[in-house]
C-alpha cells in the first residue's frame, strides 16, 4: 500500500473549487518516500548517463539504438513500474510511475518514446485487455521485448477521435477482426512490435484493439518533425490487417472510454515530464547565466536576468505543487486496491484536475523554454547549445494528450456534468455564493497571522471569482454552454489559477510548519509573488468572459462583487524574485 494514501480521506473531483483543504490533506514531494526518491534518482541516473547522450544518434533515426535504450529502462524496471507483479511489472504506486514520467522529461524525445511504451501504448491491455491479452504480451512489454504504439488520430479526426473512419468487422469464422484504414502522427510507429489502435465495427461501433505488426500494417516514412526529433513518428496504414478476438480492448463499441480515460492517464504524466523539462532548463540557464560575461561581470547578476530565472523557478515549483497534488487525490482514491477498474474510476475521478495539470504544465513549460533561449541570447538560436532544442522540443506538449483548446473547455465541462449529475454539490454553491454576491453587507476582514494567510485568502476569493462566473454562465447557457467555447475557456483559465494558487501555498504552509518559517523563506517568496500575480490574471479573465455574458446593473453588480474578491495590497515582487533568483545563482542548478 503506498505512504501516500495513509490517514487521508478521498475527496470528490473538483471539489477543490467549493471545499477548503488543509495542508495535511494535500501529497506533496517533501512526502515521498526513500522507494520514490530511488526511483527517481534511478530514472535521472539513466536519461542523462544514457540517454541524453544519445541524442544526436536519435535524431538521425536510429532506431535500433532507441530499441536498445528502452530494453537498458526494463532491465531498471521503469516500463514495468506501473504492470502488476503478476505480469512481470514491478506493481508499484502511480507516483512511483509519475517520477520516471517527470525525471525522463529531461530528455524530451525519448519521454515521447517511452511515454507510448509505458503509457498510452501499454495501459490500455492493463485496464482493458482480456486475461489471455495480459498473459501473452505484459511481461514482453515490460521487459522491452516488445515495443508498443497507440493509434488513435486520423487525417481527419484529431480532437474529434470519435470521428474516425477506420474500421473493422469480424471475420465470418468469428475468429478474429479484420481491420482497414490509416492512423496519423504515431509515435514509436517506426519500430513497433504491437499497436492499440482505434477503429469502428461494422463501421460505427468504436472499439480499441490489440494489434502486432504483421503483412498490411504498413507505415508511412517518418515524419519531418519541428521538435522531439529523436523519437518515430509515422502514419499508419491498415489493409485487411488481422487480430484475433481475444486483442479487443474492453467491449465492442465502448472504445471511447478506453481512450479517454488513458488520456487522463497520460495527461497529469504529461505535466510531470514537464516539469522534469524544465527543471533542466533551468539548471542549464543557471549554469550559463553565471559563466557568460557581458560588461565585466556575470549577466546572473543583473537584475533582468535574476528576473528570468526566479520566474522560470516559481512556474517550475508551483507546477510541480499541482502534478503531486492531483497524484496524491489520485492514490487516496485507489487506496489498496489491485483492481484495474477501480483504479480507472479513481483516476477518472479527477478528471478535471488532470485537465488542469495538463494546460498549466505545458504552458509554463513553453514559458520557461522560451525564457531560457532568451537568456542565452544569440547562442539560445544556436542548435550547439541546448536551448534551441528544449524549445522546438516543448512546443508539442500544448497539441499532446487533448489540445490546450480541448482541455481547457473539460474542466469547467466536466465541473458542471458531476454537478448535473449529483456528484459534486457546485450549484448548492454557486447559488450561496449568488446570494452573498447580492447582499449589500461586507464581510469582515480580521487580521489572521498565520503563515500565508493574506494568499490563502486570495486563493479563496479566486475560487469564488470561478465559481461566480462558472454559476453565470450555466444560469444563462443552461444546456447550451457546452458550444461557449470562449466563456469556457475563460472560466477555465480562472479555475486552473485558483487550484495552482491554493495547491501552492497548501504545500508552502505545509513545509513552513515542518522546517520553521525561516527555513522556507524562499518557498514562501514563491508562493507570494506567484499569488500576486495570479490574481490579475484571475481578474482580467473574469472581466473579459462576465462582460461576454451580462450587461447593465447585472454586469456592475457582477464587476463590483469581482472587484471585492480581487481586491489586492501589492507586494514587493521585484525583492522577492531576486532573493528566489540568488538562490538558484549560488546553488549554479535548480535548487529547489
Amino acid at each position: 500500500m503506498s505512504a501516500v494514501v495513509e490517514e487521508k480521506k478521498m475527496v470528490a473531483g473538483g471539489s477543490f473549487l467549493i471545499e477548503e483543504s488543509t495542508p495535511e490533506d494535500i501529497f506533496t514531494p517533501e512526502d515521498f518516500t526513500e522507494e520514490h526518491r530511488m526511483i527517481a534518482e534511478t530514472t535521472r541516473q539513466f536519461v542523462d548517463q544514457e540517454v541524453r547522450p544519445a541524442i544526436p544518434d536519435l535524431e538521425k533515426h536510429n532506431w535500433e539504438l532507441a530499441r536498445e535504450l528502452v530494453g537498458k529502462a526494463a532491465e531498471l524496471g521503469l516500463i514495468g513500474v506501473n504492470v502488476p507483479e503478476e505480469y512481470g511489472g514491478l506493481g508499484l504506486d502511480q507516483t512511483s510511475g509519475v517520477l520516471v514520467g517527470e525525471n525522463t522529461g529531461r530528455s524530451a524525445s525519448f519521454a515521447t518514446t517511452l511515454g507510448a511504451q509505458s503509457g498510452i501504448g501499454l495501459l490500455p491491455i492493463i485496464y482493458f485487455g482480456t486475461e489471455t491479452a495480459k498473459q501473452k504480451y505484459l511481461p514482453r512489454i515490460a521487459s522491452g521485448e516488445l515495443i508498443t504504439a497507440y493509434a488513435l488520430t486520423e487525417a481527419g479526426s484529431g480532437s474529434d477521435a470519435l470521428a474516425a473512419k477506420a474500421t473493422a468487422r469480424l471475420s465470418e469464422d468469428g475468429t478474429h477482426y479484420i481491420l482497414n484504414g490509416e492512423k496519423m502522427w504515431i509515435t514509436n510507429a517506426g519500430f513497433a512490435d504491437i499497436f492499440v489502435i482505434f477503429a469502428k465495427v461494422d463501421g460505427d461501433k468504436f472499439s480499441g484493439f490489440i494489434v502486432e505488426r504483421q503483412p498490411g500494417l504498413t507505415t508511412g516514412g517518418e515524419e519531418h518533425k519541428m521538435g522531439i526529433k529523436g523519437s518515430s513518428t509515422r502514419a499508419l496504414i491498415l489493409s485487411d490487417v488481422k487480430t484475433p478476438v481475444e486483442n479487443l480492448l474492453g467491449e465492442v463499441g465502448k472504445g471511447a472510454k478506453i481512450a479517454f480515460n488513458i488520456l487522463n492517464i497520460g495527461r497529469f504524466k504529461l505535466g510531470a515530464m514537464c516539469n522534469g523539462g524544465m527543471k533542466l532548463m533551468i539548471h542549464d540557464a543557471v549554469r550559463y547565466a553565471n559563466e557568460r560575461q557581458q560588461f565585466g561581470k556575470s549577466i546572473s547578476s543583473f537584475g533582468a536576468i535574476k528576473a528570468k530565472l526566479a520566474e522560470m523557478a516559481i512556474k517550475t515549483w508551483v507546477g510541480e505543487s499541482v502534478v503531486y497534488r492531483t497524484v496524491g487525490l489520485i492514490e487516496t482514491a485507489i487506496g489498496d486496491t489491485t483492481n484495474p477498474d477501480a483504479k480507472l474510476r479513481a483516476i477518472e475521478e479527477y478528471a478535471a484536475e488532470c485537465s488542469i495539470v495538463k494546460v498549466l504544465l505545458s504552458e509554463q513549460c513553453d514559458f520557461v523554454a522560451d525564457e531560457m533561449v532568451q537568456i542565452y541570447g544569440g547562442y539560445g538560436y544556436s542548435a550547439d547549445y541546448p536551448a534551441e532544442q528544449a524549445y522546438r522540443d516543448s512546443r508539442i506538449n500544448r497539441i499532446f494528450e487533448g489540445t490546450n483548446e480541448i482541455n481547457r473547455m473539460l474542466v469547467p465541462g466536466m465541473l458542471m456534468k458531476r454537478a448535473m449529475s449529483g456528484q459534486l454539490a457546485l450549484l448548492p454553491a454557486a447559488q450561496k455564493l449568488m446570494d452573498e454576491v447580492l447582499s449589500p453587507s461586507i464581510p469582515s476582514l480580521d487580521e489572521d497571522e498565520a503563515v500565508l494567510a493574506a494568499e490563502l485568502k486570495l486563493a479563496q476569493n479566486a475560487k469564488k471569482v470561478g465559481l461566480m462566473v462558472l454559476g453565470t454562465a450555466a444560469q444563462k447557457y443552461m444546456l447550451a454552454l457546452s458550444e461557449q467555447q470562449e466563456i469556457l475557456m475563460g472560466v477555465a483559465d480562472i479555475v486552473i489559477d485558483a487550484f495552482a494558487m491554493e495547491s501552492a501555498i497548501l504545500r508552502a504552509q505545509k513545509m513552513a510548519a515542518a522546517q520553521g518559517e525561516e527555513a522556507a523563506a524562499r518557498y514562501l517568496d514563491m508562493v507570494r509573488v506567484f499569488c500576486n500575480d495570479a490574481v490579475e490574471r484571475v481578474e482580467m479573465h473574469a472581466k473579459n468572459t462576465l462582460a461576454a455574458m451580462a450587461e447593465g446593473d447585472e454586469l456592475r453588480t457582477l464587476l463590483a462583487a469581482l472587484r471585492r474578491f480581487t481586491k489586492l495590497t501589492p507586494i514587493n515582487t521585484v525583492a522577492a524574485r531576486q532573493r528566489i533568483a540568488d538562490v538558484l545563482i549560488k546553488a549554479n542548478k535548480y535548487a529547489y
